[in-house]
């Protein structure tokens, strides 16, 4: 304990007691028999007289009983109000003498580096213009010392101190020491057989501290993180066929320096369990159970995994609903055979219990309107209630991204056949000004300016304005989404778009387009969406070279293009920023024709696959096949197929297709195929640094042309590579390395070994 905590317990301490004997001297057997004329209260300043002998169990005219007498001292010091008080009897006055605790004026910190003041006074409860206490200030001090613990400085010492003014008030000072950080040395497991220290390591959380974390305060004890760590480990050895296992303790010991954490974890992994067999049973008429046996994960002899057991309950409790069953309940049992290792589980569909929703209730939205939540929920007030399509709501709140926390309860309503849904939400800054810089191998150095705001006045519209600026593209571009157009799912939005390309290294011209455009889509299903697109924008081809081929100064000059555009995509992906597994499928056409100087028919079909290997190992399939034909006219140079660099790793941008052989620039062409197989795994480095390696291999070709001249060297051979690289999700911005070999290539391809990336925003 701090001296300065000795000194002040002990003076209250003596003051207590010396209080205490104050009030008990007086109260002689004589003075017990006497009667109290009345009361006299001294030494109060802010406090009123009659307040202070309101709070005394005695009246004038009461007998001086020394029971009262004490419960009037405990009385008053409960009120926290006074640092001394005293009560003793003289004659028939009881007099009551009083030391009012000091008001304070202001409260500061000081010697806080790493936390900021307004993230301790959230902690504090005192406040300036209230009543100083020593009880008080010593919860206060506990709750700031259990921040500093949060944050791993369990070493933070934390001294209380005032400052006596004028008119009996104080300002508190906290004056802090927040000591080094208390870091994890060593994470140690006892009782595991089946997978070693290393591996379980990379389960739990929490990490060793090592000299190259310092990207991540992982490394650092928190009471909190260990217990999420054995669940953690829970679901590890559930997921891997260990159903009987259990964490029987998680100890974290502090260093005798204080300095530094022992974590150990104590686990019984008991017997790993095969499934022995899976039946679906219902009691639901007409629901012939034979058709959900493809929603079963698991089969008999596969390893047990409790994972795949909820996401078959998902799936079944989506798909019997989906079939006309609101109330539907899908509950698995699990029976276990310790003798044979086996488990059998028994999906069992009934008819769960009869409720709608009565109401939902939103709270936490300052800025966002209750429309703008309410239109993502998949039910509405006085539908059946539906857990599945609850959380299914649930997710579709959290991928707005409007909010830091989105909690989605339910409780009983009025009556036994109702529930009400409560939404809790805490709402986070939607409104972003981003400068970035970066360079890559394709487009040289490039740096960009954006100003967005994706939830518009509350009402989840989408507007963005930006600026790019590289070694060979120049963009302005401003573009509005209005989510659900007309109150409708749809999406609607236009373009605004101003655009310099640099075509000098491959093509020897310039191209300038400006332009805009008006788009919505609308989702057909929960997996399929269409969209809608009409662009007007005039191409220009200038600054065309001297040696450039013949077939671009033909195409110099500006040209409008009309073109109407739809899309359908098909995503069963398991997320569009990183996909794990799924597929996508996606087919757009393009006409150009309805006004303005271009006539063509442009079609493009692309699908990509995506399949977990291990948790970690991906492997993928994409490929894309495009096809455009003049109507009437040949296909102008900015609307051709170009292949190469990212499309074509191995091959310089624009490196494959027709190609003028006296010029060597590239021209396009009107058929296009490609596509790319890639494995994607860690490279073994802690996973708070996301890094991941691939190898890959590309393949496509770009041919035809409505041109024709003996320059033009044109083949429809397929071009191949081979490659590595790996990507880095850094805090400066994702770092992007790949080396691609062409391993099937004609003379006049340009290729290139290595394309690299980096870009940041901040």
């Amino acid at each position: 304990m701090p001296r300065s905590w000795l000194a002040m317990t002990l003076t209250a301490t003596l003051l207590a007691s010396t209080a205490i004997a104050h009030a008990q001297a007086p109260v002689a057997p004589q003075a017990a028999s006497a009667r109290i004329d009345r009361i006299e209260v001294n030494g109060n300043q802010r406090i009123e007289a009659e307040t202070i002998r309101s709070y005394l169990a005695l009246r004038a005219g009461d007998p001086a009983d020394p029971a009262l007498i004490d419960d009037s001292l405990k009385t008053l010091y409960g009120t926290g109000l006074f640092a001394d008080v005293a009560l003793r009897v003289q004659g028939g006055t009881l007099i009551v003498d009083v030391v009012e605790n000091p008001v304070i004026n202001r409260i500061d910190f000081e010697g806080n580096r790493r936390l900021e003041d307004s993230d301790l006074e959230r902690e504090v409860l005192l406040r300036p213009r209230t009543v100083y206490t020593r009880t008080r200030v010593s919860q206060d001090v506990e709750r700031l010392q259990e921040v500093y613990r949060r944050n791993g400085r369990y070493g933070a010492r934390i001294d209380p101190k005032i400052i006596q003014l004028d008119q009996n008030r104080v300002d508190l000072v906290f004056e802090i020491e927040e000591g080094p950080r208390t870091e994890v040395r060593k994470i140690s497991f006892v009782g595991n057989d089946r997978f070693s220290d290393g591996a379980l390591r990379d389960v739990v959380l929490t990490t060793e501290a090592r000299w190259y974390n310092f990207f991540t305060s992982n490394d650092t004890y928190d009471p909190d993180r260990l217990n999420y760590d054995r669940e953690l480990l829970r679901r590890f050895y559930l997921k891997n066929g260990y159903a009987d296992f259990t964490v029987q303790s998680a100890v974290a010991e502090l260093a005798p320096d204080g300095e530094e954490f022992f974590v150990t974890f104590v686990v019984d992994e008991g017997e790993r369990y095969k499934i022995g067999s899976v039946d679906v049973e219902t009691t639901l008429p007409g629901l012939d159970t034979s058709t959900l046996q493809d929603l079963v994960q698991l089969e008999a002899e596969d390893w047990y995994d409790a994972s795949k057991v909820e996401t078959t309950v998902e799936a079944l409790t989506t798909e019997v609903t989906d079939r006309g069953f609101p109330f539907v309940r899908v509950e698995p049992a699990v029976t276990r055979d310790r003798a044979t290792q086996t488990i059998n589980v028994a999906y069992q569909i009934d008819e769960g219990p009869r409720s709608f929703v009565e109401r939902i209730e939103i709270n936490g939205n300052a800025r966002t309107l209750d429309e703008v939540i309410r239109r993502e929920f998949r039910l509405a007030e006085g539908d059946p209630f539906n857990a599945e399509r609850v959380r299914v709501s649930r997710d579709r709140l959290r991928n707005l991204d409007y909010f830091d926390k989105v909690e989605v309860t339910t409780e009983p309503g009025s009556d036994p056949d109702k529930t009400v849904v409560k939404v809790d939400v805490a709402e986070k800054s939607t409104g972003e000004i981003s400068f970035g810089v970066g360079y890559s191998t394709g487009s040289g150095p490039l740096g960009d300016i954006g100003i967005r705001e994706r939830n518009l006045l509350g009402r989840g519209q989408d507007l963005r304005v930006g600026f790019t600026l590289s070694g060979e593209e120049q963009l302005v571009d401003l573009s509005f989404t209005e989510p659900y157009f007309l109150n409708r799912d749809v999406a609607a939005g236009f373009d605004i778009f101003r655009r310099e390309i640099d075509r000098e290294d491959e093509s020897n011209y310039v191209q300038k387009t400006t332009g805009g455009a008006l788009r919505a889509d609308y989702w057909l299903t929960p997996s399929l969406r269409h969209g809608l697109k009409y662009t007007l924008r005039n191409d220009e081809v200038t600054d065309v070279g001297e040696n450039a081929s013949r077939f671009i100064r033909e195409q110099e000059g500006e040209r409008l293009s009309s073109i109407v555009s739809q899309t359908f995509t098909y995503d069963k992906r398991d997320s569009r920023i990183d996909p794990r597994s799924g597929y996508l499928l996606r087919f757009t056409q393009d006409l150009a024709g309805l006004g303005g100087d271009a006539r063509y028919a442009r079609h493009r079909a692309e699908a990509g696959w995506y399949y977990p290997i291990t948790d970690d190992v991906v492997g993928s399939l994409s490929g894309q096949v495009g096809y455009i034909v003049g109507l009437g006219d040949d296909v102008p140079i900015n609307d051709r197929f170009f292949l190469g660099g990212d499309s074509l790793r191995g091959f310089a941008t624009a490196g494959v297709g027709p190609r003028d052989s006296v010029a060597d620039d590239a021209l396009g062409g009107n058929l296009l195929y490609a596509g790319s197989v890639e494995l994607g795994f860690p490279l073994g480095l802690p996973d708070d640094y996301d890094v991941r390696g691939r190898v890959f291999s590309d393949f496509g070709t770009v041919t035809e042309i409505d041109d024709s001249g003996s320059e033009i060297q044109d083949v429809n051979s397929i071009r191949a590579s081979v490659g590595v690289g790996l990507t880095w999700i850094s805090p400066f911005g994702p770092i992007r390395l790949d080396a691609a070999q062409a391993v099937l290539k004609e003379d006049f391809d340009d290729t290139e070994v290595f394309r690299f990336s980096f870009g940041t925003r901040f």
